[in-house]
């Protein structure tokens, strides 16, 4: 009987690691809760880790081995306050992959399976506020939200237990303290801010936020099985903007786009409507009418042309091809819209069963890049009487918002560069080796500095400069690498030249060059400047602005008539002539008296950021400096010309 016991208990011993690994969530039983859950009187958030198992490949560097854990994370509203919007900050450390967390979404829009080693924040989805118990009886479906996680984490072995190093409710209303952590789970109780400001007005849902971006999404007609949307999007950034937007989303309950308008999607097709959960239910619905059924659609702007169309057209502030300019340029051409027709699908076949699209992302050509939050619900939008005649407002049947705000990822190369020049030296300090990226690195060197060119270069392609860099290189006695740097491969390049220096003022040029084909309409450049700022004059071609509230930026666009930058063409002649940029150049004249010191043969009178139409552009890491043509005084032969004036005068005198 002994013996039986042991080997029984030497095979559970055996196999319980096997056991765990193959746990799923419908096996999961919680824990019992601690003891700080009962007390705590706010939010109390918890995150349990459950299993693991080794992963393909299995290699012999643990820090390389790659594990599948499962973890659940919970969001408990234990306090008197209706929690709206909640979202979580979970501080994974371990180079984990989130592949899927069920009723959440990763509030920066990224697609799973997403890299969230240096932590991430979730936000709720469908459920996306939590009630208080006091106004549900208790009810823990209303008031508690469990999020199963799955995911992959790399180079802790068992049996070390691979745990967020935080856990955090992000609200904005709440406080959290340090969280608790045992070896498998660790818990935080976050307490409402005693000073926060509840609103006055008695609102329903959330405030609006403020975010460079904003997008809002209004249910304006809804039917049992189809509603009518709205989306507005707002550019309020005084330098951010977007050209030939694109914008997308994901639809997370089956929903497909049926018509549009003032905007159209970029594929026109219904098979996955057909094939789908939509074709089973719509049986007698005519699916080559309908516009887009993708999970995924991409949605651009109509030209202006279609503003006045009949089908598509004719709602305001639509049909800008895809231009969205900064207010502080035109506040008419700062918003953009256009209304859908969505159809929904079982269970959501009733006129209050409305929810919006997620992760949201708008990109454009040569622009900033923007990192979008969850929709979060608002109070509805209020439309003012179409013709303008009544003093009446219409009210939307709900109301979400999306803000978005300018993010400068940390691998991504520029898209446009700045070089450097001076009448002091006549050699060209061009844009940054791979400004703008290098796929073929095969024939150039990425690594080294770009070489100084003569100032004609400019106007010549970066792949037809070679000859001039060589022979420029022979004339100054330079040394020629081999092989070459790489070129910028910017779409933009802007040269900022030192044209005069005087004892009350002084004088750059900034020219423009556009080596893309597309022409770029209403262009701006934003030119921050430390010390040169308060002595700006005048710009003589282009239109500017002194924007004092924008860390010392001058602001330039062209004047009216002149703001198309053109794009490149061919030469003169085609088969021996470069292709020539788009240019465009102006003059700018600043004053010594309110920057006393100011020294520009120094380096004082070159930008310290620039942008092109919000991007913002790669700098050189050095200015030009004096290459000796300026005449310099040598003392000895002063002295001793003065010692043999003296002598040849005192013995003419004697």
């Amino acid at each position: 009987m002994v013996w039986r016991l042991l080997v029984y208990m030497f095979f559970i011993s055996f196999t319980s690691d096997h056991f765990i690994r193959a746990q799923d969530y419908t096996d999961y039983v919680p824990p019992a809760p601690p003891p700080e859950e009962e007390n705590c009187d706010g939010i109390f958030v918890s995150y349990t880790f459950i299993s693991r198992q080794k992963e393909f490949p299995h290699v012999k560097n643990a820090s390389a081995q790659s594990w599948a854990f499962k973890a659940m994370a919970t969001v408990l509203n234990a306090g008197t306050f209706e929690l709206k919007a909640w979202k979580i900050f979970i501080g994974f450390q371990h180079d984990e992959i989130l592949v899927s967390a069920g009723g959440a979404v990763v509030m920066n829009g990224d697609d799973m399976p997403a890299a969230v080693g240096n932590g991430t924040y979730l936000s709720g989805f469908p459920q996306t506020d939590l009630k208080t118990s006091i106004e549900t009886a208790g009810d823990l479906t209303q008031i508690e939200v469990q999020i199963p996680i799955t995911g992959t984490q790399f180079g802790v072995k068992p049996p070390g237990v691979p745990m967020p190093r935080t856990i955090s409710l992000a609200n904005d209303e709440y406080k959290c303290p340090k969280p608790t952590v045992k070896k498998t789970a660790m818990h935080v109780c976050c307490t409402r801010k005693p000073k926060f400001k509840v609103k006055t007005k008695s609102t329903k849902f959330l405030p609006r936020q403020y975010g460079d971006l904003s997008f809002v999404y209004d249910i304006i007609q809804a039917y049992d099985g189809n509603y009518l949307a709205q989306v507005t999007i707002e550019n309020n950034h005084p330098l951010g903007r977007l050209d030939h937007w694109n914008l997308t989303w994901e639809w997370m309950r089956g929903e497909f786009i049926n018509t549009m308008r003032g905007a159209y999607t970029h594929k026109i097709d219904s098979t996955d409507c057909i094939y789908g959960a939509a074709g089973q239910y719509y049986k007698g619905l005519d699916f080559s009418q309908v516009m887009n059924c993708e999970k995924n659609p991409i949605i651009g702007d109509l030209p202006s042309e279609k503003a006045k169309d009949d089908k598509v057209g004719f709602i305001p502030h639509c049909c800008r091809n895809g231009s969205l300019l900064p207010t502080i340029m035109d506040q008419t051409k700062s918003k953009a819209a256009f209304q859908l027709q969505v159809y929904k699908i079982p269970p959501d076949l009733n006129r209050t069963a409305l929810f919006p699209p997620q992760k949201w992302k708008i990109v454009g050509v040569l622009n900033p890049d923007y990192k979008c939050g969850p929709p979060i619900r608002v109070d509805s939008t209020e439309f003012p009487d179409a013709s303008g005649l009544l003093q009446v407002t219409s009210s939307a049947i709900a109301s979400w918002q999306v803000t978005c705000n300018i993010t400068r990822p940390k691998n991504r190369n520029s898209r446009c560069c700045v070089s450097y020049s001076a009448y002091y030296n006549d050699s060209v300090i061009p844009c940054n080796t791979c400004a703008c990226g290098c796929d073929d690195t095969e024939t150039c060197n990425p690594n080294i500095p770009a070489m100084l060119l003569p100032s004609e270069a400019l106007l010549v392609p970066f792949e037809n400069r070679t000859a001039k860099a060589k022979a420029w290189a022979k004339l100054k006695h330079l040394n020629v690498p081999s092989p070459l740097p790489c070129g910028d491969n910017c779409g933009v390049s802007i040269n900022w030249h030192i044209n005069s220096d005087y004892k009350t003022g002084w004088t750059a040029r900034i020219t423009l060059f556009n080596w893309e084909e597309i022409i770029f309409e209403d262009w701006f450049v934003a030119v921050e400047m430390k010390k040169a700022f308060p002595g700006y004059e005048n710009i003589y071609s282009f239109n500017g602005t002194v924007l004092k509230d924008i860390n010392n930026t001058l602001f330039f666009q062209g004047l009216p008539g002149l703001n198309y930058l053109m794009g490149e063409v061919n030469g003169s002649d085609p088969k021996s002539d470069p292709k020539v940029p788009g240019k465009q150049q102006s003059v700018i004249s600043f004053k010594k008296k309110l920057t006393p010191g100011i020294n520009i043969v120094q380096g004082d009178g070159f930008p310290s950021k620039v942008y092109f139409n919000g991007e913002e552009c790669s700098l050189p890491t050095e200015f030009p400096i004096s290459d000796g043509n300026r005449y310099r005084v040598n003392l000895v032969p002063v002295i001793l010309l003065t010692l043999v004036t003296s002598m040849l005068i005192s013995n003419h005198l004697h």
